[in-house]
């Protein structure tokens, strides 16, 4: 098969190259100190009901508190696919005199994503005009167009797919490319400070719904949900962190667990879930602007992937 894998002789060269960038890619500083976590808000609205979600809304969210973080660093951005296929890249380059494989997400295989510029590039007209049409759905009559075309057309796609967050990770993905590039997964304390702020906001921008601010995926195609990372330039919160209320879901360290003090008591608290935070690109009641706030958790097993959900890195303050 013409995209069978992403990872060959140059892309590991290539990987080894571009590692250091990589781990050194943009990262803000949070300073130590004080901030309001979790809330006490009600579903008053009967959301729940309406709309026939299994947990109920804001209850895990309980109590609200102060915190204390010491300073760390955070992401600007989310993980993007280009990130993520240097360290998939890599990781088969090391795996691979051991006769094992590390996968890259499935929809790279389904779409083409996986074939490097290289493999693009060397190949026949014939074979570049079969994946356009199959892999890529190259909405043009590929028949009459030449390699340089075509070439010109699957690249410029790559590009564009380089700078979406990458998709289709579960947490273990998420925990080993954050360990590969010196990093960790944030802590569920750390998201939510760098999200909100140190005064609880609600959405990374205020306390007050805008629509357009955040990437909630209803205004865009369902096959192109997820949008580059930090181009909507307004879903930044207070410290200058991109995309914490929309685009995707993110995998924090945690397992779900009940807050300090919390009266509530989901049937999953214990490690049988990862948290996830922030609103994904969903569709249908998923758009809700319940979900793009910024004290919201979710959970999930930590074995699952899914569209709309990524991951972005954290480090400690060197000292």
């Amino acid at each position: 098969m013409f995209a069978a894998g992403c990872g060959d002789g140059h892309d590991a060269q290539q990987a080894a190259v571009t590692h250091h960038a990589i781990v050194n890619v943009e990262m803000v500083l949070i300073p130590a100190g004080n901030f309001v976590m979790g809330s006490d808000k009600v579903d008053k609205r009967g959301l729940q009901q309406e709309f026939g979600m299994v947990d109920p809304l804001y209850l895990n969210e309980h109590p609200q508190r102060n915190a204390y973080l010491d300073a760390y660093l955070i992401d600007t951005y989310e993980v993007s696919n280009a990130q993520y296929k240097v360290f998939v890249a890599e990781m088969k380059a090391r795996t691979k005199p051991q006769g094992r494989d590390y996968p890259e997400p499935m929809a790279w295989v389904q779409n083409g994503y996986n074939a490097s510029d290289e493999k693009l590039m060397t190949a026949d007209v014939e074979s570049l005009r079969w994946v356009a049409s199959e892999y890529f759905k190259l909405d043009r009559d590929t028949s009459t167009m030449d390699k340089s075309n075509l070439l010109d057309e699957l690249l410029k796609i790559q590009r564009y797919r380089d700078t979406l967050p990458v998709t289709g990770v579960n947490w273990y993905d998420a925990y080993s490319y954050c360990e590969w590039a010196d990093k960790r997964l944030p802590t569920e304390a750390e998201w939510e400070k760098a999200a909100r702020g140190v005064d609880g906001l609600e959405y990374t921008w205020g306390n007050a719904w805008v629509d357009g601010k955040a990437n909630t995926g209803e205004d865009r195609d369902a096959d192109e949900a997820v949008a580059p990372v930090g181009s909507f330039t307004e879903d930044k919160s207070p410290f200058g962190v991109f995309d914490m209320s929309g685009n995707v879901s993110e995998w924090v360290n945690e397992w779900y667990q009940a807050y300090p003090g919390a009266e509530y008591q989901h049937p999953l608290y214990g490690e049988v879930h990862k948290v996830l935070r922030g609103g994904g690109a969903g569709q249908g009641h998923y758009a809700l602007q319940a979900f793009f706030r910024g004290a919201r958790r979710a959970h999930a097993d930590p074995t699952m992937s899914g569209t709309d959900v990524g991951f972005r890195c954290a480090r400690n303050v060197l000292r």
